[in-house]
């Protein structure tokens, strides 16, 4: 195998990213090396390649970014026996202490000495990327190079819907982002009686509808508590991704007495609620959800797509990594789904 990789780089504390050459990671004896297939773009990349205060704050240059990624293991460690050379795999992409009380009474997912991959520790933009052994999810075969690669925000979106049952529940999906489009999905699949989305991006609207919603309202047009209120009497079920200070309590308001809430997005600063009305009084039950619930969140997901859950028209844009400026440009304008990276521009042209 050739000793040099290349790499999509945070290589400055600066907006961007350089496509530079680097050695290809030296695994332990409990790693694998996995050589990355296809990778995904997500929301917290676009942040780091901004720039913005959230990545100034966090990052330390030079990284190699990105956290979503399928692969093929190329590579395995000396102590390493449940995972052979050839195996078609993705990762679970928090890195976690495994000795503190959250990960020793099955909350691993808010352990506080999580580590991230790609914001942390060297991510997966890149020829190949090394990962613990312990936190590899081999892949069923069948399943599109595309799809593995959005395991993780797809993760997020099975940990934020599932939390109760959706069956026969009206469910109002807050922010159509990528994680959300694909919570719409879950929610059809799971028997939702009826699915409202919210978003003022008409492109994924669009998307939310191909996806399974009943009823997409542009918050920018329309008051969505209105809409909702009108349609059934208030949902039993919020979904929020957005972050959005207004449209957190738009969601809230327009949430049934006795309903459930679920809550992802994350606000860029302190917000207020009025937590008599929108949550007391309401008797409602609300979930704050991070990351995905280890490894229930993913036997789930292998369930859901097993059963047939179809999440292709989520994946919209593919580019070779040569062409990432063009993909960061893409995702951070909002008219995309989930936007493709291939590490050769070969498999690309595959597909």
């Amino acid at each position: 195998m050739k000793n040099k990789m290349k790499s999509l780089m945070k290589t400055e504390a600066d907006v961007g990213a350089k496509l530079v050459e680097v050695d290809i990671p030296q695994i332990g004896a409990d790693e694998v090396l996995v050589k990355v297939d296809a990778a995904a773009i997500c929301g917290t990349d676009a942040h780091i390649y901004k720039w913005d205060e959230w990545s100034q704050s966090r990052i330390e240059p030079p990284l190699i970014f990105g956290h979503e990624f399928c692969g093929t293991v190329v590579e395995i460690g000396e102590d390493v026996d449940t995972i052979e050379k050839g195996d078609f795999v993705s990762a679970e992409g928090h890195f976690t202490c495994g000795s503190c009380f959250y990960c020793r009474t099955g909350q691993g997912h808010i352990c506080q000495e999580v580590e991230i991959i790609g914001v942390d520790t060297v991510g997966c933009f890149a020829e190949y990327v090394s990962v613990p052994a312990e936190n590899i999810w081999k892949m069923d075969s069948d399943i599109p190079l595309e799809i593995a690669a959005i395991y993780d925000p797809f993760g997020n979106a099975v940990h934020t819907a599932m939390m109760d049952d959706l069956t026969g529940k009206s469910v109002a999906v807050i922010g159509c982002g990528p994680i959300g489009l694909a919570a719409v999905a879950v929610a059809e699949y799971s028997g939702a009686a009826k699915i409202f989305a919210t978003d003022i991006n008409e492109y994924r609207l669009d998307l939310a509808k191909k996806l399974g919603a009943d009823r997409v309202i542009n918050v920018s047009e329309e008051d969505p508590v209105e809409v909702i209120e009108e349609a059934t009497g208030g949902v039993d079920v919020m979904l929020e991704f957005s972050g959005q200070p207004t449209a957190i309590r738009q969601g809230f308001a327009a949430l049934k007495g006795g309903g459930w809430a679920s809550l992802l997005g994350i606000p860029s600063k302190e917000m207020e609620i009025n937590l008599s009305d929108a949550i007391i009084f309401k008797g409602a039950t609300v979930y704050g959800i991070n990351g995905r619930q280890m490894w229930d969140t993913w036997y789930k997901m292998a369930s859901l797509l097993e059963g047939g859950l179809d999440l292709e028209p989520l994946i919209t844009h593919r580019f070779a990594f040569e062409d990432y400026e063009e993909a960061f440009d893409l995702v951070l304008s909002g008219n995309c789904g989930k936007v493709i990276l291939y590490p050769n521009k070969e498999d690309m042209l595959k597909k």
